[in-house]
């Protein structure tokens, strides 16, 4: 059964799951649409990177995969990166439309 992109009812504060705690839900429903959620945390508890990136809906190694960065420079570009699917809409939303130009050629 396919679940929503979104509900009306988010999960109560303080509800915990098997999986993926308050949280389980909407991970459940971006698994359906990208892959396999990783692991959020490492065994200290700390934030992994490449949960961040499976978040954001980048390849996997998109960032984490890049030679000589560490997880703290990992973790930097993530969140200084810009969403694709946020990107993309914002393009829509704001481009104006441009009329035909009998100058201009197809690309």
């Amino acid at each position: 059964m396919a679940l929503p992109l979104w509900t009306d009812s988010a999960p109560q504060a303080g509800t915990q799951t098997s999986d993926g705690g308050a949280y389980a839900t909407a991970i459940a429903r971006w698994e359906m649409l990208t892959r396999p959620a990783p692991e959020p945390t490492d065994a200290g508890g700390r934030l992994r990177a490449d949960f961040v990136e499976w978040m954001q809906g980048l390849d996997a190694g998109w960032v984490t995969a890049t030679p000589g960065l560490g997880r703290p420079a990992q973790l930097t570009a993530l969140g200084n990166g810009v969403v694709p699917q946020q990107a993309a809409r914002a393009v829509q939303l704001l481009a104006p439309p441009f009329p035909w130009c009998p100058r201009c050629t197809a690309v």
